[in-house]
């Protein structure tokens, strides 16, 4: 009988660390990756309805020394002369859960105001995201121009 009591916390405790030891449950990594672009593609045809349901309520950006969100984005936007602007992702690196994730990579936007004047912007990205009510959404941008 002692043996047995012995045997079953062995088990008990087998089973416990089994248990815990099982592989993490990731989601899909393109589901950020369509958030992200989704936010520029925003960007790009000034659709600030799209970017505001591909963020969260209390999303930020820390670009160049400046703390924005999604108002004072669209408000910097507003003021711009007439562009048009194409971005390029490269090196992305995404890591996600089920829960949370967050993607690092390089930025590359072409953008020409007022159909004459072409510049061109190269920056070093990362941004975070969470699920919220299922949907994936981000909540943290920081750009810093690559040099």
């Amino acid at each position: 009988m002692k043996h047995l009591k012995y045997l079953s916390i062995l088990l008990l405790t087998q089973m416990l660390l089994f248990s815990s030891c099982k592989e993490k449950k990731t989601d899909n990594p393109e589901q950020l990756k369509s958030v992200l672009i989704g936010y520029f593609d925003g960007i790009e045809t000034k659709d600030y309805k799209k970017m505001r349901d591909l963020t969260t309520d209390d999303f930020i950006i820390y670009e160049d020394g400046v703390v924005f969100n999604n108002d004072s984005i669209f408000k910097m936007m507003k003021s711009f002369p007439k562009y048009t602007a194409e971005y390029k992702f490269e090196n992305l690196k995404i890591n996600v859960d089920n829960n949370s994730g967050n993607i690092n990579y390089f930025n590359h936007a072409d953008f020409v105001f007022n159909d004459t004047t072409k510049v061109e912007f190269d920056w070093l990205e990362s941004a975070s995201f969470k699920k919220i009510d299922g949907k994936w959404k981000m909540d943290f941008l920081h750009s810093t121009v690559r040099k």
